[in-house]
């Protein structure tokens, strides 16, 4: 028998999902070899009430349970020595306010399985909040140009009670002719076109996008081999800028001088170039006013992203001439969105989205003895040691 624990999250700020819904837990009773307990939480955004509902009991303590399941980082003196946890440990890319977190973690002999690591044999991440990462924050790009155009005016994501009526405010909008521009191809991507899609704007071609003009507002999708180009000349192979990519450079800019409203939804590797400049975004023709940074990689690819933003104060300006923040107002500034935590805008729908890929693809590998090597893989430390595939983590935490 597994026994699986729900934990409250202990995070300041709190953080309002959770790992499975009501709904959800039925199959854990159906199952035999499983069983679960909820953590009584005042937290989440779905209650106890509910669970309880769903004929589940919630309780003050989890800790006896086999594998703890959370969100984001567990406070250090709540982590319960020699259990299984899971969570978003942000510890894998050495982030140093994590560094204490992973030390305890090895202290109290805890086997850590980082949700962001769980992949399949070809490296696919497996489950993750990056669709609704996606979903909101074109939301929230088109919630900012409402207020600096003074068009219309969205309600706040967070206080919808669902997707359903946060997509019920784009019929609000009255939009002009802009160009919006989207990078990625990945799930942070694909739900950025969810939403483009519901507002009804109209989906062009990579070609028409920079040389035609248009009568409505209408979005193109790229991705890295739009926007770099091999430095030599050389025709694009992308295994080689996976390997090399400093041998490439960026050619971003003949989309900058068509983009009003730019949603930046792509992986980026450090070792990549910038996609534009703070030398680029002071050039005449960059015509970029607002920018939705899904990714949010701080003084990165995107130059305007010079800080996160939150959700209770979630955009900010960037002057170009001067390199710094001003008011997303400010004549000939950039506005921008750069929440780092969009998912928390709509607990209840992406905690439901994240349960299903639980469900489909991780679940399995606790009952069948992890034959595929899942868990194996997302396991960042046990009793006591780091795993050989985050040996090189050793001297960072250890330092």
């Amino acid at each position: 028998m597994i026994k699986f624990g729900i934990i409250k999250e202990g995070k300041t700020p709190p953080d309002e999902r959770v790992p499975l819904t009501p709904t959800q837990l039925s199959i854990f009773k159906e199952d035999d070899g499983i069983s679960v307990k909820v953590a009584s939480s005042d937290i989440r955004r779905i209650t106890d009430a509910e669970y309880n509902e769903a004929g589940f009991e919630t309780h003050d303590s989890v800790n006896d349970c086999d594998v703890l399941l959370g969100v984001k980082e567990v406070p250090i003196d709540e982590l319960v020595p020699g259990k299984t946890h899971l969570f978003f440990s942000h510890t894998i890319k050495m982030q140093p306010y994590n560094k204490g977190l992973l030390q305890a973690v090895l202290d109290k002999k805890i086997r850590l399985i980082d949700w962001e690591c769980l992949t399949d044999s070809r490296g696919a991440r497996l489950i993750g909040f990056g669709r609704y990462a996606g979903i909101v924050g074109a939301y929230n790009g088109f919630r900012l140009f409402g207020h600096k155009s003074g068009l219309f005016d969205l309600k706040k994501a967070q206080a919808c009670q669902d997707r359903k009526e946060m997509e019920a405010e784009l019929d609000k909008m009255t939009l002009p002719a802009l160009k919006i521009l989207l990078t990625g191809r990945g799930k942070v991507a694909k739900g950025a076109i969810e939403t483009l899609t519901r507002a009804g704007i109209k989906r062009v071609e990579k070609d028409a996008f920079l040389n035609e003009s248009f009568d409505e507002p209408v979005y193109c999708q790229i991705t890295f081999r739009d926007y770099f180009e091999k430095k030599n000349g050389e025709e694009f192979e992308t295994q080689e800028f996976f390997d090399h990519p400093d041998r490439f450079q960026s050619c971003f800019m003949p989309f900058a001088r068509v983009t009003d409203y730019f949603i930046a939804g792509h992986y980026w590797n450090s070792e990549a170039p910038f996609l534009f400049t703070r030398e680029d975004a002071k050039r005449e023709d960059f015509n970029i006013s607002l920018i939705a940074d899904v990714s949010c990689d701080i003084d990165g690819p995107v130059a305007s992203t010079i800080r996160p933003s939150t959700i209770s104060e979630p955009f900010y300006g960037y002057d170009p001439k001067s390199e710094s923040e001003v008011s997303y107002n400010t004549p000939d500034s950039i506005a921008v969105m750069a929440v780092d935590n969009l998912p928390c805008e709509l607990p209840r729908d992406a905690s439901f989205d994240f349960g299903e890929m639980f469900l489909e693809n991780v679940l399995p590998a606790f009952l069948n003895g992890d034959e595929d090597g899942i868990l194996d893989r997302a396991t960042i430390a046990q009793d006591g040691e780091l795993t050989p595939r985050y040996a090189y983590l050793s001297d960072w935490v250890n330092g």
